[in-house]
């Protein structure tokens, strides 16, 4: 065999490592809520979230190196936002494009939502994560809600200087009291008697217009 030969035959064959499945990080991240939902923050462990997962602990332990920060991020996926702006309803009155954003499926989400925020516990003691964590999870609803007010205000049907940013606080407020201090599903027929006998009335006759200097 040949000088180059025999070097070419010696050196190493070089293999790509395998590519990180992100498949893989939303099973987990979904786990992670799930056991958020069931049992709570401090009940917790990377265990039950490897096996609920059906991963292997050592997945895990290479995407997060702590339980706070698996479920910073798994806070951050649950905020995601599938409902784009330029599918929302469009049906001429903002008192039905709300309604038609509360459906079965949406009204189970917020409650897993709030079942979440019930069980972090501990993890609020950790600002560096609570606050990136906690602070948008209720962000997409606020997003299309603030969007249809604003389509509202172009169809002349509310004042421009209706209180919208208020306005979207109320429904997370009151939907978040609601859910975790009275124990009740935020359903349509409550949806509903806010919408008509708050919201709406606040929107369309605004006392004064909003005075940015107080918020």
């Amino acid at each position: 065999m040949h000088r180059a030969e025999r070097r070419v035959a010696e050196k190493p064959v070089q293999t790509l490592g395998r590519k990180r499945d992100h498949t893989r990080d939303d099973k987990i991240l979904e786990a992670t809520i799930d056991i958020l939902a069931d049992t709570s923050f401090d009940g917790m462990t990377m265990d039950m979230v490897a096996a609920r997962a059906k991963a292997g602990k050592a997945t895990v332990y290479r995407r997060w190196s702590s339980k706070a920060e698996l479920v910073r991020n798994a806070l951050a996926w649950m905020n995601r936002n599938h409902l784009e702006l330029e599918s929302l309803p469009d049906t001429g009155t903002l008192r039905e494009d709300l309604l038609v954003l509360l459906k079965p499926q949406s009204i189970a989400e917020e409650e897993r939502k709030f079942r979440v925020l019930a069980g972090l516990g501990s993890f609020l003691q950790h600002p560096e994560f609570a606050e990136a964590g906690t602070a948008g999870i209720f962000e997409p609803w606020v997003v299309v809600n603030r969007e249809l007010m604003n389509r509202a205000v172009v169809r002349g049907e509310i004042p421009a200087h209706a209180d919208i940013e208020m306005a979207c606080q109320v429904i997370t407020s009151v939907a978040s009291f609601r859910g975790l201090i009275q124990r009740k599903p935020f359903d349509k027929p409550f949806f509903t008697a806010l919408i008509d006998g708050i919201l709406l009335p606040a929107l369309k006759n605004p006392q004064t217009a909003p005075n940015i200097m107080d918020r």
